[in-house]
């Protein structure tokens, strides 16, 4: 099963991602090749949203989220 999903922050609601999931279950990371549209701000190996919020940390080609 193939979806596109917004990835939205908990703090304020805003996009992060929009992301093809594939498949059931919980969202815990997102391969980097599967990032349709990228609307954070990366500092280093971190990724924010753009309200400041932590999002979660870029590993190898995945965005580990927290």
């Amino acid at each position: 099963m193939r979806k596109t999903i917004d990835v939205k922050c908990n703090g304020c609601g805003k996009k992060i991602f929009r992301y093809l999931k594939i498949g059931r279950g919980e969202l815990r990371h997102c391969w980097n090749k599967r990032i349709l549209r990228d609307y954070s701000i990366r500092d280093g190996k971190k990724v924010y949203c753009v309200c400041g919020n932590l999002i979660g940390v870029e590993e190898r080609n995945q965005v580990i989220l927290k």
